[in-house]
Formats: C-alpha cells, sequence, structure tokens
C-alpha cells in the first residue's frame, strides 16, 4: 500500500498536470467554483489593466489551460490578478493611452508576449534561484502596497465614479475631484458589497460569497432596475470564444525602453510572488516543485494570454486558496476551470449586463483586501523591529512611488538584508555552567559564568571585509585587566576573505603585545586551507587554529575543572532576573518568557489531572506512570523541581475555583512532594555540584510566588510543613 507522504513525492509525472493524488470530485468542484468566482474578480482586473472586462474571461481560459499542462504544482490556480494589472494599468496612464481604446488593446497583448519572452529568459538562466533571496518582509510589504493602491484607485468606482491612476497623492486628488460624482445608492450598493463578504468570510469562510454577490447584483438589476436610479452597469459584453490576436510590435516605437523595463519588472514579480506561493502550498503538502519548469509554465500563459489579448497572466493566491479549501489535490481543478469559464462564454455573457458596476467594484476590493498582511504586519511590529520597518518601507515605496520604483526598492532592500546579516551576524560570549561539561552562551544561560582570565567568543558567521572591525571591537570591548587568553568558537565561520585575513594577523600581534593568548577553534579543517591560501599560514605554524575549545584551553594551561568567575552581585551584564537562574533548556528556548511558559505548562497539566482523576480520585501511581504531556514535552530535571512548585499553586487556585476538593489537592501536593523529592535525590547522584545552584533558585522562585500569590503559597507552604512535622513524628529514633 502506497502511503500517502510517498504518492505525495511522486510529482514529476509524464503529465504535469496530474501530479499530486487525484480526487476526481473534489478536484472538479474546485474547478467550478474557482471558475465563478473568476468572473468578477478577472473581469474588475481586465478593468485596471485598461482592456474591456470580457478580456478577464478570456485570460480565464486558455491561459490557465496551458498552465495547467505545464506546471509542477498540483493545486495552484492562474489568472488574470491584482499586480500585473495594475502595474499594466500604470503604464498605459503613464504614456497617456486611454483605457479601452484601440491603442491600448494593441499594446497590452504585446505587453504580456514580452513578459513571456522575459520567462524563457529566466527559465534559461535558471533565474529561479533569485526567489530565495526576496525575504517574506519584502514581498509581503510589495504585495500589500499594490493592493492598497489598487483598492484605492478603485475608491471612486463605489459611489459612481471612474478609477484614478497613479500613486498617493495623485489618487487622493482624483477622489477629491470625483466627489463631485457622489451617488448615494450606488456607494450604499458598493459598501454594503464589501461589508457583507467580509462578514461572510469571517463567519461563513466555505461559502463562494464573490459569486453569491455577483448574482445578488444582477437580480437587483432585474428587479429594481437600479440603473434607472443613476447606478452605473457594466456594458454589454460579448459572448463567443476569443479572437486570435496577432501582436503588432510596431507600438514599441514610442517609449520602448520603458515597455521593456516595465515588462521585465511585471515578469520579476510574476515570478517571486507565484513561486513563493507556490512553494508555501508545496511545503503544506510535501510536494516537489521544480522552480525553472514553473518559469517555463510563467511563459506559456502569458503568451498564451497575449495571443487573445489578454494582460499579463499571474498566480492567484486568493483563487488557489478557494481551491484548497475545496480540497484540490491535481490541475484537474484548472482543466475544469477552464471548461467552465468555455460554457460561461458561450452561454452565460448575456446577464454580465446586468451587473452593477460598484457591486463588481466591492467585489474586487474585498479580493485585494485578502492580499493585504494585515497580520504579518502586526507579528513583524511585535516580534521584530527591523523587519517590520523593511516590510513598512516596501509598502510605502509602492504606494508613494508606484509599482516599478517598489519592485526597485523590493529588490535593493531584499538584498540589503542579506548583506545586514551577512555583515551583522549573531555572536556571543560562552561560559560553564558548574557541573556541566559544554560551553554556553552567557546571554542566556545565567547559570553559565565564565571561565577566570578567559574570553570565549563565538562568532556566527563568514568572516570578510564588512564584519571584522565588529568581530575586533566585540572581543576588544570584553577584554579586562586580568585576561590572559582569548579563544574563538569559529564553528559559524566557513569562509573567510584576505582582508579578514590580514586584519587577524594584525590583532593577534595586537593581542601578543599586551600578553594574551589568542586561538580559534571549532572550525572545519578547510578553513585553516583557505587561511594557508591567502597568506595566512603563521596562525596555523604558531598554532593559533586548534581543534576544539579544550585544546586552546589546555596549551594555555588551563585544565579541567576549569576555575569560573565569581557571580557578579548586583547581577548586572545579565539579560535575566536572578529568578530565573537554572541548569536545564527552559531559559535557553524561552529567554524572557520562561516563567509565563511555567506558569502556563503547569496549568495545561493541572488540567490534565483533574481529567485523569474524572471519577477515580487521586491515584497513587499517578505520578508514577503519569507524563507530564506538554507542547514542550520531557521537562529536564531541574526544570522539573520548578515546574512542580507552580503545578502546586495551580492545584491550589483549582481547589479555591472548586474544580477540585480541598482533600484532593492537599494528596496530590503530597505526591508531588514525593516526586520532587526523588528527583532531587537523582540530580545529587548525577550531578553534586548543581544542589546548591538548585537550593539557591528554589529559594527564589518560592519568593516570587509568596510575592505574586500570598494566598495559594501560604496554604501550600502550611502543607509542606505539616507533613514534614509528620515525618519527623514517624520517623523511627536511631
Amino acid at each position: 500500500m502506497v502511503t500517502k507522504q510517498n504518492s505525495q513525492k511522486k510529482q514529476k509525472t509524464s503529465a504535469p498536470w496530474i501530479a499530486g493524488k487525484v480526487n476526481l470530485k473534489q478536484d472538479v468542484l474546485s474547478g467550478i467554483i474557482v471558475a465563478l468566482v473568476s468572473i468578477p474578480i478577472s473581469m474588475g482586473y481586465a478593468q485596471i489593466a485598461g482592456l474591456p472586462v470580457i478580456y478577464g474571461l478570456y485570460g480565464s481560459l486558455l491561459p490557465i489551460l496551458v498552465f495547467a499542462f505545464l506546471t509542477t504544482s498540483p493545486q495552484f490556480v492562474v489568472g488574470v490578478d491584482a499586480m500585473p494589472a495594475a502595474m499594466v494599468g500604470g503604464l498605459l496612464a503613464s504614456m497617456g493611452i486611454q483605457a479601452e481604446s484601440e491603442e491600448a488593446l494593441k499594446l497590452v497583448p504585446v505587453i504580456s508576449i514580452l513578459v513571456a519572452i522575459w520567462f524563457v529568459i529566466f527559465y534559461l538562466f535558471r533565474a529561479g534561484r533569485i526567489v530565495k533571496y526576496i525575504s517574506t518582509p519584502v514581498m509581503g510589504g510589495f504585495i500589500s502596497g499594490v493592493g492598497a493602491s489598487i483598492i484605492l484607485m478603485q475608491v471612486p468606482k463605489l459611489w459612481g465614479g471612474s478609477a484614478g491612476t497613479g500613486e498617493l497623492f495623485r489618487l487622493a486628488r482624483h477622489m477629491a475631484k470625483e466627489r463631485h460624482s457622489f451617488q448615494l445608492l450606488s456607494f450604499g450598493l458598493g459598501i454594503g458589497t464589501v461589508l457583507i463578504i467580509l462578514l461572510c468570510r469571517k463567519w461563513l469562510p466555505k461559502i463562494p460569497m464573490l459569486v453569491i454577490m455577483m448574482l445578488v447584483g444582477v437580480i437587483l438589476q432585474l428587479v429594481f432596475h437600479l440603473d434607472e436610479h443613476g447606478v452605473k452597469l457594466l456594458p454589454e459584453v460579448a459572448g463567443g470564444l476569443p479572437h486570435l490576436v496577432l501582436p503588432d510590435f510596431r507600438v514599441l516605437k514610442y517609449e520602448t525602453v520603458d515597455i521593456l523595463v516595465q515588462s521585465l519588472s511585471i515578469a520579476a514579480v510574476i515570478m517571486t510572488q507565484t513561486l513563493l506561493a507556490t512553494g508555501n502550498y508545496a511545503m503544506k503538502y510535501q510536494d516537489q516543485v521544480d522552480n525553472n519548469q514553473e518559469l517555463l509554465a510563467y511563459a506559456g500563459m502569458n503568451l498564451a494570454g497575449g495571443l487573445v489579448g489578454c494582460c499579463p497572466i499571474n498566480g492567484s493566491v486568493s483563487r488557489s486558496g478557494v481551491a484548497d479549501s475545496f480540497k484540490c489535490r491535481s490541475q484537474v481543478m484548472s482543466i475544469t476551470a477552464s471548461a467552465t469559464m468555455l460554457v460561461i462564454l458561450l452561454f452565460g455573457t448575456p446577464l454580465l449586463k446586468f451587473l452593477p458596476i460598484p457591486v463588481l467594484t466591492g467585489i474586487v476590493m474585498t479580493a485585494l483586501i485578502g492580499i493585504i498582511e494585515f497580520s504579518m504586519a502586526e507579528r513583524l511590529r511585535k516580534s521584530s523591529k527591523n523587519e517590520w520597518t523593511v516590510f513598512m518601507i516596501s509598502f510605502g515605496g509602492v504606494l508613494l512611488l508606484g509599482t516599478v520604483y517598489g519592485v526597485m526598492i523590493g529588490c535593493i532592500l531584499s538584498f540589503a538584508v542579506v548583506a545586514v546579516k551577512a555583515v551583522v551576524p549573531t555572536a556571543v560570549f560562552l561560559g560553564r555552567i558548574p557541573g556541566e561539561g559544554n560551553f554556553y552562551p552567557l546571554n542566556r544561560n545565567t547559570s553559565a559564568r565564565p571561565i577566570k582570565n578567559t574570553l570565549i567568543y563565538r562568532f556566527n558567521g563568514n568572516l570578510f571585509f564588512a564584519n571584522i572591525d565588529r568581530f575586533e571591537n566585540d572581543i576588544k570591548n570584553a577584554i579586562k585587566e586580568d585576561t590572559k587568553q582569548i579563544v574563538v568558537d569559529a564553528r559559524g565561520i566557513d569562509n573567510i576573505d584576505i582582508t579578514a585575513v590580514d586584519r587577524l594577523m594584525v590583532f593577534r600581534k595586537y593581542l601578543l603585545d599586551q600578553g594574551i593568548h589568542f586561538y580559534i577553534t571549532e572550525h572545519e579543517g578547510i578553513l585553516n586551507d583557505r587561511i594557508r591560501f591567502l597568506g595566512g599560514g603563521s596562525l596555523i605554524d604558531e598554532g593559533v587554529m586548534r581543534r576544539t575549545i579544550t585544546l586552546a584551553l589546555r596549551d594555555a594551561g588551563l585544565r579541567k575543572p576549569y576555575e569560573l568567575e565569581e557571580p557578579e552581585e548586583d547581577g548586572k551584564g545579565k539579560n535575566f532576573i536572578e529568578s530565573e537562574e537554572r541548569l536545564a533548556e527552559f531559559q535557553w528556548a524561552f529567554g524572557e518568557e520562561a516563567e509565563n511558559r511555567f506558569e502556563k505548562m503547569a496549568w495545561e497539566t493541572a488540567e490534565q489531572l483533574v481529567a485523569a482523576m474524572a471519577g477515580e480520585g487521586v491515584q497513587k501511581d499517578i505520578f508514577g506512570s503519569y507524563q507530564l504531556k506538554t507542547t514542550w514535552g520531557l521537562i529536564g530535571r531541574y526544570d522539573e523541581d520548578e515546574f512542580w512548585d507552580y503545578l502546586e499553586i495551580a492545584l491550589e487556585q483549582l481547589a479555591n475555583q472548586g474544580r477540585i476538593t480541598k482533600e484532593d489537592a492537599s494528596n496530590l501536593e503530597q505526591l508531588i512532594e514525593e516526586r520532587r523529592e526523588r528527583g532531587v535525590v537523582r540530580l545529587q547522584e548525577l550531578n553534586p555540584k548543581a544542589m546548591d545552584i538548585l537550593l539557591k533558585h528554589r529559594r527564589e522562585i518560592r519568593d516570587q510566588l509568596k510575592a505574586q500569590l500570598p494566598e495559594e503559597y501560604a496554604r501550600v507552604h502550611n502543607l509542606r510543613k505539616e507533613r514534614r512535622l509528620k515525618q519527623e513524628k514517624e520517623r523511627p529514633t536511631q
């Protein structure tokens, strides 16, 4: 029997469109829904690109069929989409070409074919690899900026005005000018459409509200004749199959460079957005997607789009999300969507002339709201100010300067982010935890202490001309009067340039003049070869390069157990308060959130204990076989000692809430104390030197809990005291 995982790995077949496990019923249903959803979206985006609405439907026929047979992605959907449409519309506006004019109908398909040509060039040069250099904040900011720009372009159409073009300030002036065309009924229809779709998207996500609202708009026109009350309708759409459009490259004689640059920008945007989105689905379902083959698929779909007169075709995140929600697993979906659009073009277009423009505008705006990365911006704001700044610069660049400059800003930012991370890699100083046999970062392990007279410095990046200053300054600033040896943990250094080699030789001499030994350790042997090749052979010959930190310390005259510095009484220089001192993983894993995580996990375990006791009460072996089933997993012995304190407090609070009886809480706390003492005995056997730290830490945790939860702590403390007195009375006299 072939497992699901194995079947998903078999992606490259003789028919790429059938990649993935075909689920015929779901794939066909997904295709029909995607086609219906594409009707209003594609028509709206065609208008944005300066084309009649029918060309949006043409873009959902032949191009997605070609893509289906060339792609290696099982479920991704393409079509007429926001960003390429906006970029084409912006180019037409900048060239003074009227939307839907004869000149626009000639130029737009030429742009699509130029985009296809760029994709062939990308394919030949395997440019899909570039995507890994585009960071998520850059792409998120760019996509959000484009979405916001197009929404602002469409705002006047909500109240019966005309769409704007250009950047933020031009759009603001256009909206101010269009206020004179305000029509209340149109505005009510448009805003109502937006609100209904957004509310249903939150509360009824499975319902295809885009299609439903389009049908509602048609019904409202048929029943109430909205056009007689000033509401604009779509122009009559002629049905039938698209005609073959032969590209007229004579249009390139005007502003050729701008057209070529813009088409290149469009191709770059399509490639980046679509490959990134395709990659997300591939990771989700463990699919094997060939990025270079995808570029060929993008070339094919844009060539097909150009031959039917359509604007450039892009991957659609929103329609792919619709297909995914209906459990689509193969490109049978795209073939079905194309066939459905064929039926619509042959028989369904007469109904489109009854669709109110404000309703279509509302549908398009809600689709665009879906591509704005609000959640990403908020997550970055909370977690990484630098990446949030990158997101906002990319967003603002598109909004204020336009899509072309937005692309340029995005590319520059992406490479700048890569450069900054290379120039400023993470670096830490290391020390030892008493009784432990490894080296630990001092900034995340407050139990770790520096070895006396010694600096151990870990640099987590390649050394080259742009960061050698940071390397030297970090070490110089940490040198004390009694420093006698400096050891570099170079396991993160895979490469080095000639500037860094020369500076290392000078730096080593500077340290020797101060009587300080200097070592570089833990690196791969190839780094020695590189240093020797660049003229730094003396560093190897004179024993600077050593295999391990331990060997370097031995060469400096230090033997285990190493003498450690005494901890600073005022705690200065530590990133965490003393109450968080521990000899285990929690501080390393969660940093400043360690205490909150302990409390949360204690409550999770308390809830599980309540469930385990239901109808049975407290069993003697409840902790004998009971595992601490938390999201973290197995808790180490040292952390476990602290965990029991939090669990006892949680049980006391549950007792106060009436969730468990006081007697059950007391019995559980007694079992916890017994389990705790067994853990202490075991820790004493494994690591006697850790006991002083453990006992000190236990006192500090209890002082902290006493301050935070005095009543609960007082009861737990009294119970412990009573148990100790009872044990002393029962203990046989010697």
